[in-house]
């Protein structure tokens, strides 16, 4: 069983920085690939940025030059390095494991943080 407990959220003002992070449990980690999303009020959840286990990232438009993910599988950990913070990104993130194991494929979420960017 896979636990992800995201952490690093908060209150900030536009152009700000925060850093998430995401620590899993479980032995894929290393094989996984990490995922960021989020969600604000009313609109459907969205990927942020994602890495794979070989470390190649993907970043939505939105976020791209401003938003760095990346992983330590020392400390089975993904993190999310935000910068230049604009209040469309407030919403609760989410970190996503997904890999594939004995044939079968697997999906995990953590319970989110809220990242609040005021004008």
């Amino acid at each position: 069983q896979v636990q992800l407990v995201e952490s690093g959220g908060g209150l900030v003002h536009t152009g700000d920085s925060l850093r998430l992070s995401c620590a899993a449990s479980g032995s894929y980690f290393a094989i996984a690939v990490m995922g960021w999303y989020r969600q604000s009020q009313g609109k459907q959840r969205e990927m942020v940025a994602s890495i794979t286990s070989s470390g190649a990232t993907n970043y939505t438009d939105s976020v791209k030059g401003r938003f760095t993910i990346s992983r330590d599988n020392a400390k089975n950990t993904v993190y999310l390095e935000m910068n230049s913070l604009k209040p469309e990104d407030t919403a609760t993130y989410y970190c996503n494991e997904k890999f594939t194991s004995w044939g079968g494929d697997y999906d995990y979420w953590g319970q989110g943080t809220q990242v609040t960017v005021s004008s």
